[in-house]
């Protein structure tokens, strides 16, 4: 690839990932010339006709050998786009996803950034809901809990890339360890897909994503069984707690929600139409 054009280098990346099964392969393949060549699109678009040096033809063939291994974009460029910053992803965390924002929109909507707020985020892996949140709330404390070593030393990297470390906290531990309460907020995207289900998704999740972070038991609900009855020990008085979850469980989580005495505040759609997050007050209690 060396010598030849940006335009010439993305039509050939294009066809090679066309070829390894990745559909937006045009898209993907302008992505990962940029990459490599540390411009941006614009650049791109301006000066296709510019050569490719060998340092970054070097760098471009190593990258379309990852994704054509069918490993996440996110994975093959160290980072994915999130809320209003960039968050590394390694294979020891679930690449955050557009869907996932609705949490940190609902959050803003609902909690008063202005108070000295409270937050925990339960399977935090890279940490950008909590980072999110405490990035838009200067005044918010914030505490991150994984199972994962990997997974919070991602965090961990990120929560210093924006500075936040007098802010934030993070613990290895599980959903069913002891753990204090009164906080404002709780947020969480724990594993929601069916056991049997994993190995039918994209290679790029089933294969190369953690499964920690996949598995939610026979039918998906097994978090949500851990830790709504929780809530009650976790949540502040006039608290609320987001749960993302599978399209097609709010119903049963609602459910569940309501025979524990927890109020259901609000069921949220993401982009596409589908029920993707529950928002809950504490059991008996107001929202914020």
């Amino acid at each position: 690839m060396s010598g030849q054009s940006l335009n010439a280098a993305v039509a050939d990346a294009a066809a090679r990932l066309g070829r390894a099964g990745i559909e937006d392969c045009r898209a993907e393949a302008r992505l990962l010339v940029c990459e490599a060549v540390g411009i941006d699109r614009s650049v791109l678009l301006g000066h296709g006709e510019r050569p490719l040096d060998r340092a970054a033809a070097e760098r471009l063939h190593t990258m379309l050998e990852a994704r054509c291994r069918r490993l996440p974009m996110a994975q093959v460029i160290g980072r994915r786009g999130f809320w209003e910053h960039d968050f590394a992803v390694t294979a020891d965390t679930l690449t955050p996803r557009p869907e996932t924002e609705l949490l940190v929109e609902a959050a803003l909507a609902r909690a008063d950034g202005a108070r000295a707020l409270r937050l925990l985020d339960l399977g935090t892996g890279t940490g950008c809901l909590l980072l999110s949140l405490l990035d838009a709330w200067p005044h918010a404390w914030g505490l991150g809990i994984d199972r994962s070593a990997a997974a919070l030393a991602v965090a961990a990297e990120n929560m210093d890339r924006l500075g936040l470390r007098a802010r934030c906290a993070l613990v290895q531990a599980n959903w069913c360890d002891p753990l204090g309460g009164d906080f404002d907020v709780v947020v969480s995207n724990p594993p929601y897909i069916p056991a049997a289900e994993i190995d039918g998704l994209a290679p790029e999740v089933s294969e190369h994503e953690p499964r920690l972070a996949l598995d939610g038991g026979v039918d998906g609900l097994d978090p949500y069984r851990l830790l709504f009855p929780r809530l009650a020990t976790l949540l502040a008085p006039g608290g609320i707690a987001l749960f993302e979850h599978g399209a097609g469980q709010g119903a049963a989580l609602a459910e569940l929600s309501r025979a524990l005495g927890i109020v259901v505040l609000a069921r949220l759609h993401d982009l596409a139409g589908h029920d993707r997050c529950i928002v809950l007050g504490a059991p008996h209690g107001d929202s914020l």
